[in-house]
This record gives structure tokens, C-alpha cells and sequence, in this order.
């Protein structure tokens, strides 16, 4: 199982027909951002060439007056990492029809910042981790590293302490 946002989703298990499947999830995308009355104008859905090879899915949508977006990029293969954005898409719409969350909450779990992906490199380059690195095993224990060498209570510089809290909050919102 892999938790996102306060859902379980069951771990994707695709090993045949990615790309047919990955045009399939994303009309499934499109089916659920209809439900919202959301047409088809309006959405955008990057596809890989290749769905089987690693990289990030992602969905983004004008809705309300506000452009929203979720991007999802733990998982090995494009087709895995859509299949996820999908699940987490129709739970969430799902909540929101169902009166569990209001307009409001869903708008704020989908508005990201436009230069989020370049926070999140400048993060990783703070902790000198490498940009692809997604093990938050690793990224915690060179963030420990760094703090116990510029805690201000061991002669450490504060200004530095604070930017590598900054940086290792980010990625532990992004990867947890």
C-alpha cells in the first residue's frame, strides 16, 4: 500500500500493454474532472512516449477560477506514477462531492507552486543530495549530518541551520 494524502492506494501492478493502459488511465483522469463539469479543454495530461520507463505523471486543470495541479513521481515507470495521480484524483473528487471536504480544502490540496520542482532541487543541492535522490532514508541522515555540524548550540552558523530545516521539510512534504 502506498499513502498519500490521508489514502491508502494499493501499489500498482502493470507488466503488460503500458502505453494502451496509460492512454486508458488518462481518459479515466478525464472521466473524474468531468464529474467536477470540468471539460476537456481544461485539462492537461503530459504522456511519456514511453509509459514503461521512469518518469513523473501529473494532471493539471482549471477549475473554480484556479489552476490546480498534482504530480506524483515515486514510482519506477510513468504508467505506475499515473496510475497513482488517477487513484488520489478520484478519492479526492470523490470527498469533495461527497461533502467530506469543502471547495476550498480540495483547491488547497491541488495548488501547487509553479516553481515547486526548482524548490525542490535547490533543497536537495542544500542537503547535498543528489536531484533524483527519493530515498527520504538517505536524505534524513545527511540532513542530521548537516544539522548537528551548524546547530547554533555547537558554534554553527544559524542562518545555515535554518535553510537545511527549510530544505528537509520540503522534501519530507513531497516524499511522505
Amino acid at each position: 500500500m502506498v499513502k498519500i494524502k490521508g489514502n491508502e492506494i494499493e501499489e500498482p501492478s502493470i507488466s503488460d500493454s503500458f502505453d494502451r493502459r496509460a492512454v486508458k488511465i488518462a481518459n479515466g483522469i478525464m472521466a473524474t474532472l468531468k464529474l467536477l463539469g470540468i471539460e476537456r479543454d481544461n485539462v492537461e495530461i503530459p504522456m511519456e512516449r514511453n509509459a514503461r520507463l521512469k518518469a513523473p505523471a501529473s494532471v493539471e486543470w482549471y477549475f473554480e477560477g484556479r489552476n490546480l495541479k498534482y504530480t506524483y513521481n515515486l514510482m519506477p515507470k510513468f504508467i505506475e506514477n499515473l496510475y497513482i495521480v488517477d487513484k488520489v484524483l478520484g478519492l479526492e473528487v470523490g470527498k469533495l462531492l461527497d461533502e467530506e471536504i469543502s471547495l476550498e480544502e480540495f483547491q488547497r490540496e491541488f495548488s501547487e507552486d509553479d516553481d515547486l520542482g526548482e524548490q525542490l532541487v535547490s533543497a536537495r543541492e542544500v542537503l547535498g543530495v543528489g536531484v533524483e535522490e527519493k530515498d527520504f532514508g538517505v536524505i534524513s541522515k545527511r540532513y542530521k549530518d548537516l544539522a548537528r555540524e551548524y546547530h547554533p548550540d555547537v558554534g554553527g552558523k544559524h542562518e545555515e541551520f535554518l535553510k537545511i530545516n527549510a530544505a528537509h521539510k520540503l522534501i519530507r512534504k513531497e516524499l511522505t
